[in-house]
């Protein structure tokens, strides 16, 4: 497995992982409509070009083969984690944890702060695991009738 920054030939491959991904993960937790709301806003070319053309998307690849996607950015005094998401048939593999430690890497000083979907105890087992703790309050959804969200951190080093 390969982790790189995703160029601009690699939009149709980070799409298909975020849409691939949500489709399969989120309906029992959000309802069909957040889904299709969430890939309608997200999961755009409008919406992944910016990141890849700013060098702040990451795909791990296998084969020349796109399997997983993060993406992330400096905000206020932290790097945050907008996006990770892993196909599901290769969950498990280490893809994830791969991303992740290059955003950690990439964080340098800096806390790492993500979000995910109350409900979502999967995702939030593997944060844990990789030494994210709950860091405030939940925070609204988003999307207007979705679920809340929890927030969690890393601290540097």
């Amino acid at each position: 497995m390969r982790v790189r920054e995703a160029t601009t030939e690699d939009p149709d491959a980070v799409i298909h992982v975020g849409v691939t991904t949500w489709r399969a993960t989120y309906p029992p937790i959000t309802g069909q409509a957040y889904v299709e709301d969430g890939i309608n806003k997200w999961w755009a070319p409008d919406a992944v070009l910016p990141g890849i053309r700013a060098g702040t998307v990451l795909v791990a690849e296998v084969d020349d083969r796109v399997i997983a996607m993060a993406s992330y950015s400096l905000f206020e005094d932290h790097l945050m984690l907008w996006k990770l998401y892993v196909l599901p048939e290769v969950q498990g593999s280490g893809a994830g944890s791969a991303l992740l430690g290059e955003v950690i890497a990439r964080a340098g000083d800096l806390p790492v702060r993500l979000t995910h979907l109350v409900g979502n105890d999967r995702a939030h087992a593997v944060y844990e695991r990789l030494g994210f703790v709950e860091a405030a309050d939940t925070v609204p959804s988003p999307i207007d009738g979705g679920p809340e969200e929890i927030v969690m951190e890393r601290s540097p080093g």
